[in-house]
């Protein structure tokens, strides 16, 4: 299955809303990327494995469950996840790539690849529309934190050097 969706980060329509540069952004997308127990409840460890230019190896583990994947990063654009297929776990992937389509609009495009192409049965379809909605409300779960590290300067350069 693949699916992807917007969130818009900054609106130009909404002065209430708080904004965030894409420095901000960018540092808050690399934070999950490295500190995932921040933003994923059910994961239990994170640890970083080997480095390399713009991209780094991380094992996770939910409870027994351990998943080995490479997050790669181009500076102030996107982060790509991919999780090679290990036991029963499928090839996958994740794009998070961030747009500025317009002055002052700011916006996170996810883009998942589940490695198992589109059902057409109705008991996998209906699975596939849980996935979708599940990886949008996560999404939509990172972008409050993010915002919420923001608001409180931790996404700001001088708080992270």
């Amino acid at each position: 299955m693949k699916f992807e969706h917007l969130i818009q980060i900054n609106d130009p329509l909404n002065p209430l809303a708080d904004t965030l540069s894409v420095e901000q952004l960018w540092r808050g997308l690399v934070l999950r990327a490295e500190s995932p127990t921040l933003f994923v409840p059910h994961l239990d460890e994170c640890t970083i494995g080997e480095r390399s230019s713009g991209s780094f190896k991380r094992r996770l583990r939910y409870g027994d469950l351990v998943v080995d994947d490479v997050v790669h990063l181009t500076p102030l654009q996107q982060v790509r996840y991919e999780v090679p297929a290990q036991g029963e776990i499928a090839a996958s992937s994740l794009l998070m790539r961030i747009e500025a389509p317009a002055k002052g609009v700011l916006l996170v495009r996810f883009c998942y690849d589940d490695g198992q192409g589109e059902h057409t049965d109705p008991a996998n379809a209906m699975y596939d529309d849980f996935k979708r909605s599940a990886y949008q409300e996560a999404d939509i779960d990172t972008v409050r934190i993010l915002r919420q590290l923001a608001e409180e300067g931790k996404l700001d350069a001088s708080y992270l050097n």
